[in-house]
């Protein structure tokens, strides 16, 4: 599995998480039960998870703070989706670069999103990235 396609499917995690109002790992565990994961993919899955869940009121207070006017709750839930999981690589791992998150964002946004989302996934990420 690539590393997109292993982002898609933790966006699609978290997405799943704020349906079901649930940051369990075992909720995490189904999602991933009939996928084909490399050791390297579990891993990046885990810790990328790991930190949204532990840090998910410090990241949606970022989105909020760079979202110009639109709060979390107003978000749609797919863009929220995908905002949390860029901004638990770009805050929280080290080992992906903002650049690249900021454009996976971007690229995931024009795949599952509306038409305004990439611009708007975007400009939200580039402040938050300019911010640390």
């Amino acid at each position: 599995m690539s590393r997109t396609k292993a982002r898609q499917l933790l966006m699609q995690m978290v997405f799943q998480m704020e349906a079901q109002k649930d940051t369990s790992r075992e909720t995490m565990q189904k999602l991933t039960v009939d996928k084909k994961l490399s050791e390297k993919d579990s891993a990046y899955i885990d810790d990328v998870f790991a930190s949204i869940t532990e840090h998910l009121a410090e990241i949606d207070r970022e989105i909020d703070r760079c979202s110009n006017r639109w709060k979390v709750q107003r978000l749609p839930k797919t863009d929220l989706a995908i905002l949390r999981t860029a901004c638990g690589e770009i805050l929280y791992s080290a080992d992906v670069p903002t650049s690249v998150a900021i454009n996976e964002a971007v690229n995931l946004a024009k795949a599952f999103g509306g038409d305004d989302s990439p611009a708007f996934i975007n400009g939200v990420l580039g402040r938050i990235a300019d911010a640390h």
